[in-house]
Parts: structure tokens; sequence; C-alpha cells
């Protein structure tokens, strides 16, 4: 059975939280981190894009991505004009070569990414959820019992995991965010309860029988 996950796009760590307590080892690959391998205890901060990044040999357990969403999300869409066509191309152009190392990899798999335009450009998603749906799987779920719209392209026999609803008593978190140079950062932040569900269901199906 492998114990190795690897998480593309991850600068927080938060998605490998659970399966590095369960004794995985996981790489977290983003452009973010310092430049070659930091390890940190059982976890592996990748600094690079990752394009450039060879996984480790031998089987892989699971794999998640996080591509940008910056100039692919619905929320931004009032500025793609202004963009242009090249920062689009750009941000499609990760998501490839994300999906590439996904299906090479060929452990189950989400690609995460908000509501835009990966579905006029690529496919439908298979999943969509909100935080809040997976927020009973924190023993407090409070920080998460909001609403963000997150879909997600998932492939080689990803389970999605029983979710765990609480009520949205923070309302929408989509533009409440407020502007400094680590926005993108805080709203790209993985939501830890469906990080928790997303470990619980694929950790028991590794099990041996």
């Amino acid at each position: 059975m492998s114990r190795v996950v690897v998480s593309l796009f991850d600068h927080s760590g938060r998605f490998t939280e659970p399966w590095a307590a369960a004794g995985y080892v996981c790489y977290c690959v983003d452009v973010q981190h310092p430049p070659g391998e930091t390890w940190q205890g059982n976890v592996c901060l990748v600094g690079g894009d990752i394009r450039r990044f060879v996984p480790p040999p031998g089987p892989v357990a699971f794999v998640a991505a996080f591509p940008p969403c910056t100039d692919l999300s619905n929320a931004g869409a009032h500025l793609f004009r202004v963009k242009g066509i090249r920062a689009l191309a750009a941000a499609l152009n990760l998501v490839g070569a994300a999906a590439d190392l996904c299906h090479r990899l060929g452990s189950p798999y989400f690609l995460e990414n908000p509501r835009g335009q990966l579905r006029h450009y690529w496919r439908e998603p298979d999943h969509q959820f909100d935080p809040c749906e997976y927020a009973g799987w924190l023993e407090d779920p409070e920080p998460e019992a909001y609403t963000k719209r997150t879909c997600l392209w998932t492939g080689h026999g990803f389970i999605m995991p029983d979710k765990r609803p609480v009520f949205p008593i923070k309302g929408s978190m989509v533009d409440k965010v407020p502007g400094s140079k680590n926005r993108a950062n805080i709203r790209s932040l993985t939501p830890r309860g469906f990080s928790a569900a997303v470990f619980h269901a694929h950790h028991q199906a590794l099990q041996p029988v």
C-alpha cells in the first residue's frame, strides 16, 4: 500500500495535514516554497513550478491539485478583458499540466477550482460543494460555517466523501477577504473539514481487507 501523497499548488499544506498525521509522506509543491526541498517531519515542501516537479518513485496514494484561479474564477470575470488572452492562456496551461500529472500518476485525484472558465475550456466539474457542507468533520465547525462554491474535477476512483453539513452562519466568503498581498492565498485556503473527509474516505479505502 502506498504511503505517499502529492499536493500541487499547495502553499498552506492544509490538505495534507490529516495524511501527514497518519504517517503518509506528503509532497506539497508550490512556487512560493523555498527553492528545492524543505522537510518538516514527513512533509516535503517542494519549491518550484509543478511543470518541473519529478514525483517520488513508486506508487502514490492520492493526488490533489489547486491551480491558481485568479484568471479563471467568475469572481474576476469583470477583469478578463483588462488582463487579456495571455493571462487566461497561462492559467489554462497550469491546469493542463496539473491534469496531465494527475492522470500520469494513476492514483485517485481531484483538481479544484471555483466556478469559472474551466467548464467552457475543459468540461463540467464532476462534483461541487460548499465548505459548510463538511464543517461538521471538525471539532469546532464554526470557522468553516460559510459558503464558497467549489468545483472538483476527479478521476482514477476518487470517492466524494460523506458530508457533515452545518448551517452557514458566516454566509458567503467570496468577497469578505480584505485586500492585501496575501489575499489570493487566504481565499484559496483548503477547508480543513473537506480535507478531513477526503482523507477518511480514501485512507479507509486503501486499508487491506
